[in-house]
């Protein structure tokens, strides 16, 4: 078939897929999902969940740093914009108290093998702040020799003296947030940044010593085309990030107010979104990435790909991971973390989260409880997210129920299946095709809390 005519093919397939399929759904990064949480998990539930936590398991641990120098408009995270230290320094303090106080709830020294600095922008963090966190930590938890240290950065506002100071408290991992390297695509979200400010970016991490760096591309801003999206990639991959991850713009400026400055009109429709990420996805792979679930990318040596061929990729509220902990312990304002019990978050906003740590409480605002049932449909979930396929008489049988069980979930699947998205052969559930870009949906029919006409989960394409 001549090259125009395949794609004229793919891009009637794309429309096809739109057409059926453009609905919402979960990004899954957990299950029971966020809308889900109540307030009947609340402190009391907490502290008794985290004494009952096995001595001897390891956990993994989350801090949240709500600030940036600069708002992005397109960003979905708890944060804000500060151009002076104090409120850092004083959020800093107060997180020195939660850790304590987390401590005690405890009641033991647990061991601990990751620590991940989100946000909002870490390296908003002075070298005293980050001595500070990792002294308070190391108080309370026993960090691993081989202790994985990562960190979400802004590029732009990134120092070598930053880079440096991390690097004496075992920063190991980065993700620098590139989105798009087209100056139009960056004027209309409001973040501003030259590829030779990643390029310095990334060879101070190299330097230090950081053996893992991923860079954050979008898809699905305003003014952003398959070509200037190819263009990024093409220039992001000259400096070899061990990882991408790949992410489609979420518009809810109902949820969040910054979003409204964005132009509604500039924003690609869902048949040219859907064209960026496929064209993004067949470029990475060209340029040896392997394609990680639904929107993660890695080198071939990488110890995801690894990990993903071995069937133990896993997914949380950052991703796709290789974190195998049970426990991921959060701490800061809007904090989620697992438990074997269920899932707490903290209180989201800032203000809020200050006033109960000041009160001398675990600032737990709501979370869920999980049943036998979401366990199981939590796992089908992952691993359709992770593998893109599935054994639900294996699943089930670790959960004690039966596939039958599943009758609901399973008739569900059959606009999928007649549309060459999905194949049940027996009890083995797979992905095929362009049912990876339809992914979300598929799991979507494991969800008993899921409701279609819910407008505050992103578009599932």
């Amino acid at each position: 078939m001549p090259l125009a005519s395949v794609a004229t093919a793919h891009g009637h397939r794309l429309a096809d897929l739109v057409a059926r399929y453009d609905g919402r759904a979960p990004r899954y990064t957990s299950y029971p999902t966020a809308l889900q949480f109540t307030p009947a998990v609340d402190e009391a539930v907490y502290r008794a969940w985290l004494a009952a936590l096995p001595a001897d398991d390891p956990v993994s641990l989350y801090v949240h740093v709500p600030f940036c120098a600069r708002l992005c408009w397109y960003c979905g995270c708890n944060t804000r914009a500060v151009n002076r230290h104090q409120p850092i320094g004083e959020y800093v303090r107060l997180l020195l108290m939660e850790m304590e106080r987390l401590g005690q709830a405890i009641g033991r020294r647990l061991p601990a093998r990751s620590i991940h600095l989100g946000g909002g922008t870490p390296n908003m963090l002075s070298a005293r702040d980050m001595t500070a966190i990792f002294d308070g930590l190391s108080q309370v938890f026993d960090l691993a020799p081989d202790l994985e240290v990562a960190a979400e950065l802004d590029p732009a506002t990134l120092s070598r003296d930053w880079v440096r100071a991390a690097a004496r408290h075992s920063l190991n991992r980065a993700s620098l947030g590139v989105q798009n390297l087209d100056p139009t695509v960056q004027a209309a979200v409001n973040r501003r940044e030259t590829f030779e400010e990643i390029a310095a970016a990334t060879g101070w991490l190299r330097d230090a010593g950081v053996r893992s760096i991923n860079f954050d591309l979008m898809y699905g801003l305003p003014h952003q085309t398959t070509a200037n999206t190819l263009e990024t990639i093409d220039a992001a991959v000259t400096l070899r990030p061990e990882r991408i991850a790949l992410f489609g713009y979420a518009h809810v400026p109902w949820m969040k107010a910054h979003q409204q400055l964005i132009d509604e009109a500039a924003l690609p429709g869902p048949a040219a979104r859907l064209d960026q990420a496929e064209a993004a996805a067949e470029r990475l792979a060209r340029s040896g990435y392997v394609r990680i679930g639904l929107d993660h990318f890695a080198r071939e040596d990488d110890e995801m790909v690894r990990a993903m061929s071995e069937g133990r990729l896993h997914r949380n509220f950052q991703g796709y991971t290789t974190d195998e902990a049970s426990t991921l312990l959060g701490l800061g304002a809007s904090a989620i973390g697992r438990l074997p019990q269920g899932y707490v978050q903290n209180v989201a906003q800032e203000l809020g989260w200050r006033v109960a740590v000041q009160t001398e409480q675990l600032p737990v605002a709501r979370g869920v409880a999980l049943t036998d049932d979401d366990r199981l449909r939590g796992e089908i979930i992952e691993r359709l997210m992770c593998d893109l396929e599935v054994d639900l008489e294996a699943v089930c049988g670790r959960h004690g129920a039966r596939v039958s069980d599943l009758a609901t979930a399973i008739a569900r699947l059959a606009p999928f299946i007649a549309d060459g998205l999905a194949t049940l052969e027996g009890a083995r559930l797979s992905v095929v095709g362009d049912g990876r870009l339809v992914v979300r949906s598929i799991c979507a029919c494991f969800d008993v809390y899921f409701a279609a006409d819910v407008t505050r989960h992103s578009k599932a394409l």
